[in-house]
């Protein structure tokens, strides 16, 4: 969006994405791997029986996890981790010094985020609040700083879809969470779920275009978001059922489809404003031609 905003050349904004979906790639697996050293003893979980016998008790999505199956040790976790953090910060020097420190905000939150699961029943938020960081990390790289009327209402776009997916991907484990005291939106909302999550989709689709709105986007960008997206998300939550992990973890899955479809209209929009662009500048020099 902030190459529609700016005019940025369609090379230059190939390769940015490039770097960023390389940087997202990374620094994900990053995520991932801190979450799986914070929760080891949670996926591995210890409980003593009436007979003081150990017994071990894995939850079952996760005891297949590296280091809860004790494939990797958390020491080489840790080393790990630093060559991820290291190709991350790779990624990240090749952008514009305002980007750089500004991303080094999101840090805070990736660490503390598989904590906030053992303290609140909202770890979801702050699991959007870190993920969607490249929203405006995104538009910063771009244009050198950030258009807070079109970012932040793209950014919390962004965390509330993360609030419909990962609430639904939390269903498939809630049983095992009850059971390790871990709290969740999916706990939280419970049989209430899907009414819940219309309100967030909601949301979604309406920051959404009152992003594109705040940014001068024209109709392939509305027409897409509000018919393509709003369908999915429907589907979505006609599909899914909280009380089936397969199910849940199809829809989950999906969702790459939704980031698909927004993707989708952003670019559609963009090759309509610069074919447009195109014409009218065809037609003026068409006419500047002509005899007077």
């Amino acid at each position: 969006m902030a190459a529609f905003s700016t005019g940025m050349p369609i090379g230059d904004m190939t390769a940015l994405m490039a770097l960023f979906g390389t940087g997202a790639v990374v620094m994900r697996g990053a995520g991932c791997t801190i979450n799986d050293m914070w929760d080891v003893d949670f996926d591995k979980k210890v409980r003593r029986n009436s007979t003081a016998r150990i017994v071990r008790s894995r939850v079952e999505r996760t005891k297949t996890r590296p280091i809860a199956s004790g494939l990797i040790t958390r020491p080489k976790a840790l080393a790990f981790l630093g060559l991820q953090l290291s190709a991350g910060l790779a990624v990240l020097l090749q952008l514009n010094p305002y980007t750089i420190l500004f991303c080094f905000g999101s840090m805070p939150l990736v660490v503390i985020y598989p904590f906030m699961k053992r303290i609140t029943y909202w770890p979801q938020l702050v699991l959007g609040l870190a993920y969607n960081w490249g929203a405006l990390a995104g538009w910063s790289a771009v244009a050198g700083g950030i258009d807070w009327t079109v970012a932040l209402p793209l950014y919390a776009a962004g965390v509330s879809w993360t609030l419909v997916y990962d609430t639904v991907y939390g269903h498939q484990d809630k049983r095992d969470d009850i059971a390790a005291g871990v709290k969740s939106t999916s706990l939280l909302f419970g049989d209430h779920t899907k009414v819940v999550l219309s309100g967030f989709s909601a949301s979604t689709i309406g920051l959404l275009c009152l992003s594109g709105y705040m940014n001068g986007n024209g109709l392939p960008f509305y027409l897409t978001v509000a018919g393509a997206g709003t369908a999915h998300l429907i589907w979505q939550l006609k599909r899914v059922d909280i009380n089936s992990p397969p199910v849940c973890w199809r829809i989950f899955k999906s969702n790459a489809w939704f980031g698909a479809i927004i993707l989708g209209a952003i670019l559609a929009d963009l090759a309509y404003d610069r074919l447009s662009a195109a014409d009218a500048s065809d037609g003026s020099d068409a006419s500047d031609g002509q005899p007077k």
